[in-house]
């Protein structure tokens, strides 16, 4: 499996357009779980999405007859990605109830950046070249452009913004934990497992922290959760770990600047959210970041190339 992942086939245009659709639905998660933090409490709303988005891969699974055991030697392995994935999830919910869904959109997309640079510490293989450098440091102007944004922004969003950065730091860090430990591990294990263990901890969050669960219920409210749940957490997993399984990281990491993209945009139309000229920069920056660190150098455009030694 691991050979797949990490393989690289160019996308015929139907694999291409089925990436970009993916991307879309997860870089419109931010507004989702925006939405329904509206109706419910923080740690009661990522409780409940990960109850639903676990029972839905479970059947499935069961459905297809994968197998759901864990070698018992990578069980701790996989308990330090459930509890790292449920810090990072429990500081992304309470940062983006307290900022805004379009700058919690364009600060989880400094992931990609994060992972890029804790690899070359902790990956034999995956050192940090001129080409990751300069998008890197692409992404994180982009992100300073973010934190210098003023207009209309309260103290309490620069908290939720914190939170927010702490959490993708986190998911960085995990990802790249991931990337060491993967063998032995179906990519079911590692979707379904973390989001079992993360819902035990969201409820006690829930009980210390939420001041009420459920705030009210609309169609919006109760349509983000599902989109959360099954769309993003249940068909997202599965058409990204099709297309991940078939071409390859490489190939699909071509279409992460979709990401912040969606975010942004639906940010704005959909929460009415204020699309400031310092927050259009920082997403050019991190789209433009993501190019640079992750398409192969033929695949980048002329104002994006390196030197090809690189």
């Amino acid at each position: 499996m691991e050979d797949n992942i990490n393989k690289n086939s160019n996308l015929p245009l139907l694999a291409g357009l089925g990436a970009a659709c993916v991307c879309m639905m997860f870089g419109a998660n931010a507004i989702a779980i925006k939405m329904s933090l509206q109706g419910l409490g923080v740690y009661f709303s990522a409780a409940l999405r990960f109850t639903i988005a676990s029972s839905a891969l479970i059947i499935w699974a069961l459905s297809t007859k994968q197998s759901l055991f864990v070698p018992r030697h990578k069980v701790v392995q996989l308990l330090t990605i459930s509890v790292a994935f449920s810090c990072q999830l429990m500081l992304q919910y309470l940062g983006i109830s307290q900022t805004s869904a379009s700058r919690s959109s364009l600060i989880l997309n400094l992931q990609p950046f994060f992972v890029l640079f804790l690899a070359h510490f902790f990956i034999p293989d995956d050192k940090i070249t001129l080409k990751k450098i300069v998008g890197i440091m692409m992404g994180f102007f982009g992100i300073s452009l973010v934190f210098m944004e003023t207009n209309a922004v309260s103290t309490g969003f620069r908290t939720g913004d914190m939170l927010v950065l702490g959490g993708t730091l986190i998911w960085g860090g995990n990802a790249v934990y991931i990337k060491r430990v993967f063998e032995g591990f179906k990519p079911l294990h590692i979707a379904l497992y973390p989001m079992i263990v993360s819902i035990p901890l969201t409820v006690c969050g829930s009980y210390f922290w939420d001041t009420a669960l459920i705030i009210h219920l609309d169609a919006a409210v109760i349509g983000s959760m599902i989109y959360q749940s099954l769309v993003v957490a249940t068909f997202g997993y599965m058409a990204w770990n099709a297309l991940l399984s078939r071409y390859g990281t490489v190939s699909l990491h071509s279409y992460v600047f979709v990401m912040p993209i969606t975010g942004v945009i639906l940010g704005g139309l959909i929460l009415g959210e204020p699309i400031t000229y310092k927050i259009v920069f920082a997403l050019l920056f991190i789209v433009a970041g993501l190019l640079v660190s992750y398409l192969k150098q033929d695949q980048l455009p002329p104002i994006f190339s390196l030197n090809r030694n690189v």
